[in-house]
């Protein structure tokens, strides 16, 4: 029996596990994911500093004049106290000295022969960074399940770090099937066909993250796919394409339940690529997507990525949607729960037409996708949709409601 796609995205979440981890520089770390709490070890700033290029004063001082004579620069450990009826030049970053209240900056004094007049409005703590306002000593400032960026490095730098330990990189094996399939580098007869699903997987899966390897086309007979999948299972996920519907060659689901193969999802109930099959053999996660392009794309989107966020150890490995509205009315045949890829601009989300299972174009197209219920037999024009973003990462830590109605 076909699972739903709420069923199959349920059965991902409930059934993969995390990969184990590693140690790595922090600057090899950006996009990968956090497998424990870092604790901050000392306060950022870790001392008050001056927060513009102005003078250090008393409130007191306020509207009065006042002398200068000393200087404080960023990186300086100054020893003197400031005193009623006198300012310190100091530096942004510069540590505040002793008895300072505020800091003044240089635009906000008017001096004349030497002589600063302070304005009149001097507000206690003013212009000071305060030591721990950013980062204060004994918080988590990065959490486990957390995916790094470039400015996690930062906060990751600010406190002396110089590894961090992160989910191993997934290892990804990817081959199609079919015997009219050749390699988009070898010249073809008139009878076959390019294998355009297998570069498109490998370069999603690189795009996400993922360790690739590409293992050519295996022929249509169990032994070759028996083969090609027992030459794969050092990876935590292998992804073939074709030969998972009822064809007389279509031995895939055959060969991978031969050697072992769980089935987690037998079909899902989706349009298009229903003949999708999900399962696991030992620990590796094998995903059969149906050879159509488009169909086997949308099944990608859908569940290989969410595959990749639970191996991952992402918190955030649900879907997230964007709500937006339909740009113009457009009508479905209804009856089935369906995907539809389309144009999003910021504002508004636009089917795209024609997008058949075996087409190619549209994907390259495609900014975003909603699913529809079977009732659903018109879009208008406006209407709020919930689109699951493809060409960029949109997710979330607790279920959204994925459909469009």
């Amino acid at each position: 029996m076909a699972s739903s796609i709420l069923q199959a995205l349920e059965i991902i979440a409930q059934n993969i596990p995390s990969l184990e981890s590693e140690i790595i520089p922090i600057e090899m770390s950006v996009g990968r994911v956090v497998t424990e709490d870092y604790v901050a070890t000392f306060d950022l700033p870790r001392f008050n500093n001056s927060a513009m290029d102005g003078y250090a004063v008393k409130v007191s001082d306020a509207g009065k004049k006042v002398n200068s004579n000393e200087v404080i620069y960023a990186g300086d450990n100054p020893k003197m106290t400031l005193v009623a009826n006198t300012a310190i030049k100091i530096m942004t970053g510069a540590p505040i000295p002793e008895g300072c209240e505020a800091i003044v900056p240089i635009e906000n004094v008017t001096i004349k022969d030497e002589t600063l007049t302070l304005p009149s409005d001097i507000q206690i703590n003013g212009f000071i960074r305060m030591a721990g306002e950013d980062i204060k000593k004994g918080t988590v400032f990065l959490s486990k399940g957390d995916v790094i960026n470039a400015y996690t490095i930062a906060s990751l730098a600010s406190q002396g770090m110089t590894h961090v330990t992160v989910t191993r990189q997934i290892k990804v094996a990817i081959f199609g099937t079919g015997d009219e399939l050749r390699p988009h580098f070898e010249k073809i007869e008139a009878h076959q066909l390019y294998n355009s699903n297998s570069p498109m997987f490998l370069t999603r899966s690189k795009e996400l993250g993922c360790d690739v390897r590409f293992i050519r086309t295996s022929a249509d007979t169990l032994e070759a796919l028996e083969a090609s999948i027992e030459a794969t299972l050092d990876a935590d996920i292998i992804i073939t394409s074709g030969g998972v519907s009822v064809g007389d060659k279509d031995f895939t689901k055959e060969a991978f339940t031969n050697l072992g193969m769980q089935v987690l999802i037998d079909k899902i109930d989706i349009k298009p690529g229903r003949p999708t099959i999900i399962g696991t053999l030992g620990t590796t996660v094998i995903v059969n997507l149906p050879g159509n392009p488009l169909a086997s794309m949308v099944n990608y989107e859908l569940f290989v990525r969410a595959i990749i966020r639970k191996l991952s150890g992402r918190d955030d490995h649900l879907h997230g949607t964007v709500i937006t509205m339909m740009k113009n009315d457009f009508s479905v045949r209804g009856g089935k729960h369906a995907v539809l890829l389309g144009h999003f601009n910021g504002t508004h989300f636009e089917p795209l037409k024609p997008q058949m299972p075996g087409m190619v174009s549209p994907m390259q197209e495609a900014d975003g996708l909603i699913l529809i219920t079977p009732d659903v037999s018109i879009l208008k024009a406006g209407q709020f949709v919930n689109m699951i973003p493809i060409k960029w990462d949109f997710c979330s830590v607790k279920k959204e409601e994925l459909f469009s109605k």
